[in-house]
Formats: structure tokens, C-alpha cells, sequence
């Protein structure tokens, strides 16, 4: 018994080591896979719109930020599991995953759109879900969650934005649902080939994600993201990061993400 006693109080040393530790370093998830927001720079870290909140976040909450790489499906359940504290990765505030986890005040807002092939005579969302069309989404994105009403058209899910654009511009796809900042992007690159529609028809929230529950960090983030933007920081990662695209959207009457 007293062997168990000691083992007892020895996890609960433990424990409580691990936690203190974890109160002092901040572990935030992304795919570092969405450039600008999400990327490794020529030196392999973190660098983009995300990892500069998660930085500014870590300092605003006294704490050393830890950014890991994850793949985008996986955000979640690590969060749940506790292999990290937030998520910031370009996620969108849903109902469905707000079952999961609690989201922050939304920070920036955004919407779907899609990339179609040059020549394609798609004008509109609703053009899509039509017999012998092949729509394109990323795995686990809102545009996959969009498409799941098809019922007509082909919904062509892949793991990585990189492939889904592929399949617009080889013509195996008729568009790509995805947001307006990577659709616009995708078409300046493959300007022989495919074009952006990018009027949003269904808009969008991005929010910082955040373990079911725990209301005090919830309240720290939200009181960092209101003071981030009153001096005038998300400002400043548009004209770091977002330069060209703001006035691209600009010049197409389209309100701006942040």
C-alpha cells in the first residue's frame, strides 16, 4: 500500500510539473502548408500571417510561443488531446467544428470562391453541381464541407491544395472550391489555364481555435486579438504579407480579409 501511495504521489508530481511547464510555453498547431499565412521559410521555421500572431499572442500572454507543424486534419483531435494549446491556421469557425473545440472572436473574414479552368463556361457556385462536372476540394476545408450537398456533380477530394489546383488546370476538373485570397493567387500563377471567379457565395470567419471549455484562455486570446487590432497590428501584417493581393482586391471592389 505504501509502495502505492509513493507511485500515486509521484505521477501527481508529475502531473503538476507537466502542467507548469505547459503554462509557460504556448503550443500552437498550424499546416505551415497556406502560404502567405502558413509557411516554412528558406530556414525551415515558421513563418507567414499565423506564425506572426501566434508570436505576438506568446508575448501579449508572457508566454514562449512553440509552433508545431501539423497537417490540417489533424489540428483538431491534437487539440483535444492536449498536444496543443490553439490552433491558428487559416481555420474557419463552423458549427460543425464548434462541436469540438470553442472558437475565439473571429479576426478575419473571408469566403469561398472557385478557381475554374480558362475556357469553362462555370459562371456561378450553382453552376457546379451539374451531371459530368468534376468539382475539386481539399480534405477537411469548408469547401469540402460546401460540396457534400452535390448530388449531381463529381466531388473529387484530395489531400493537398497543390493537387486540386492541378486538376483545374489539366482539365480533369471543372473548379476548385476554395477562398478568395488562394484562388486569386492560384490563377495569377496559372494565367494560361485557369481564371478566379472570386465573388464569394458563401462568406466566412476565421478564428483562432481553442480547447473546449477552457474560457480563461478564450478570454486572454480574445482580449490579445482586440488589442493586436487597435494598434493597428493586423494592419501591419497586410502590408508585410498581403501587399499585392490587397490591391488586387481592391481594383476587383472586394472587401479586404482583415
Amino acid at each position: 500500500m505504501r509502495h502505492l501511495f509513493f507511485c500515486l504521489l509521484f505521477s501527481l508530481v508529475l502531473v503538476g510539473d507537466s502542467l507548469g511547464r505547459d503554462k509557460a510555453v504556448l503550443v500552437v498547431g498550424m499546416e505551415l502548408a497556406y502560404p502567405p499565412f502558413e509557411m516554412a521559410g528558406k530556414d525551415g521555421q515558421p513563418e507567414g500571417v499565423s506564425p506572426d500572431i501566434a508570436r505576438a499572442l506568446g508575448e501579449f500572454l508572457h508566454r514562449k510561443t512553440e509552433i508545431l507543424n501539423l497537417p490540417f486534419d489533424g489540428l483538431i483531435p491534437s487539440l483535444k488531446t492536449g498536444k496543443i494549446d490553439l490552433i491558428i491556421s487559416s481555420m474557419t469557425a463552423t458549427e460543425e467544428r464548434a462541436r469540438s473545440l470553442d472558437f475565439s472572436e473571429p479576426y478575419l473574414s473571408t469566403g469561398l470562391c472557385l478557381l475554374v479552368g480558362k475556357q469553362s463556361s462555370l459562371g456561378a457556385a450553382a453552376d457546379c453541381d451539374q451531371p459530368g462536372r468534376t468539382i475539386a476540394v481539399k480534405q477537411g476545408t469548408t469547401g469540402h464541407l460546401f460540396a457534400r450537398r452535390f448530388k449531381r456533380a463529381k466531388v473529387l477530394v484530395l489531400d493537398r491544395e497543390t493537387a486540386c489546383v492541378l486538376e483545374v488546370v489539366q482539365g480533369r476538373a471543372d473548379a476548385f472550391i476554395y477562398d478568395q485570397m488562394s484562388v486569386l493567387k492560384h490563377s495569377e500563377q496559372n494565367p494560361e489555364t485557369t481564371r478566379a471567379l472570386l465573388a464569394a457565395f458563401q462568406t466566412e470567419f476565421w478564428a483562432v481555435g481553442i480547447r473546449k471549455g477552457d474560457q480563461e484562455l478564450r478570454s486572454q486570446v480574445n482580449n490579445f486579438l482586440k488589442d493586436f487590432k487597435d494598434r493597428g497590428g493586423f494592419d501591419a501584417l497586410g502590408t508585410r504579407w498581403l501587399g499585392p493581393q490587397r490591391e488586387a482586391f481592391r481594383a476587383a471592389g472586394i472587401p479586404f480579409l482583415f
